[in-house]
């Protein structure tokens, strides 16, 4: 099934890492509780992980669909090795 997340979709999603980022700055400032910080730092690492699990989603249901059709051997695999980069990457967040 088609992924129908939009730019401004992802946009908004930012924009609440964004202000998770900057409330975990205030907690800093603050002296708040290390592991309450913690927890807001994966809480944002799981918010940009989902925007790249979309992202990726999006490119591979149109871009890589795209170049695996028709396209030389060699233009097919770098598709191919460009995705499996990026996964590598995702799985490290």
């Amino acid at each position: 099934m088609p992924h129908k997340t939009t730019h401004s979709e992802n946009l908004m999603a930012l924009k609440r890492v964004e202000g998770q980022i900057k409330g975990i700055q205030k907690m800093i400032d603050d002296k708040k509780y290390c592991i309450d910080i913690a927890n807001q730092v994966y809480a944002s690492i799981g918010g940009l992980r989902r925007v790249a699990e979309k992202i990726l989603a999006k490119h591979m249901e149109h871009c890589v669909v795209d170049a695996l059709s028709g396209k030389s051997e060699k233009e097919k695999q770098q598709k191919i090795d460009e995705i499996i980069g990026v996964i590598k990457r995702l799985n490290k967040l």
